[in-house]
């Protein structure tokens, strides 16, 4: 039985774990760099290399039981993949007490997720870190292209984007109003982190596409941009909001294999595990 970082079979039920794993290799509309299909199996390769104690914590955030949900696999197309993913996450959010979790995939992956969990808890904010807004209603003919991964949360809910450094115009219309923190205002400003605070609240999905952080520390996704998010800035970001806030679930998406894919996936998960660790701590469902 394969499990998550190879931590004990006991840890790694159901039944056992406060947390599910679910792996979607899906990479159908991406339209640069291909091979987020194999970020999934990337990240587990990675997270089975991982000391298991998490330093700035003092925990052994396994403990608290990480259950790998299974994959999904539907790639017939865009449209089907997003009706799969809504279709397990919304099975899995019937195991109350638990943070739903995702790896994917392309960003796209992260559409029916969010629209399940966004029908079991109210007052929901999509938190997305990204380096793009993601907010076409459309693209290359289908709602459920990677370009347009965020649209149908921000029509929805409070969503809330940061690292922002790249869109289109057509995008413009749909920016969620003061709730867009660009990467070029972060970089000058020492506030930001609260900044962003001020707009999170309530129950919150957590959605990370790797390109939000600077190509220098993970350079291994689609369309890699320069300007982005750095490391600890980011983990004392998540970690107030773990803190602030009801995490009900959060995905990682892009993570693509490429000759240099190894410090991209071993960054996708330690930030995978940092997170499990804050979860840990302030956990409130």
């Amino acid at each position: 039985m394969r499990t998550y970082a190879g931590i004990p079979e006991e840890n790694a039920t159901l039944e056992n774990s406060k947390v599910m794993l679910v792996t979607v290799p899906y990479d159908g509309t991406s339209t640069w760099g291909k091979g987020a299909d194999k970020g999934p199996e990337l990240f587990l390769n990675a997270s089975e290399n991982m000391e298991l104690y998490d330093i700035e914590t003092g925990t052994e955030p396994f403990l608290q039981g990480v259950y790998l949900a299974g994959e999904v696999s539907e790639n017939s197309s865009p449209e089907a993949m997003t009706e799969a993913v809504y279709q397990k996450t919304k099975e899995l959010l019937n195991n109350e007490g638990k943070i739903f979790t995702l790896f994917g995939g392309e960003h796209s992956v992260s559409i029916g997720s969010i629209r399940a969990v966004g029908e079991k808890f109210e007052n929901l904010t999509v938190l997305q870190l990204d380096a793009h807004t993601d907010l076409r209603p459309e693209f290359h003919g289908s709602t459920s292209n990677h370009a347009c991964a965020v649209f149908e949360a921000n029509q929805k809910h409070n969503l809330v984007q940061v690292g922002i450094r790249s869109m289109d115009a057509e995008e413009a219309q749909y920016l969620p109003e003061g709730r867009v923190f660009f990467a070029h205002e972060i970089a000058n400003n020492e506030n930001w982190i609260n900044d962003v605070l001020e707009k999170v609240s309530g129950n919150v999905y957590i959605t990370i596409d790797l390109d939000a952080f600077d190509p220098s520390i993970a350079p291994s996704t689609g369309t890699p941009e320069p300007g982005g998010l750095q490391w600890y800035p980011t983990l004392e970001l998540l970690r107030r909001v773990f803190e602030k806030c009801n995490v009900v679930a959060f995905d990682i998406v892009e993570l693509m294999d490429s000759p240099m894919a190894k410090p991209t996936a071993f960054l996708s998960a330690k930030l995978y595990y940092k997170m499990l660790a804050y979860n840990d701590i302030y956990n409130n469902n």
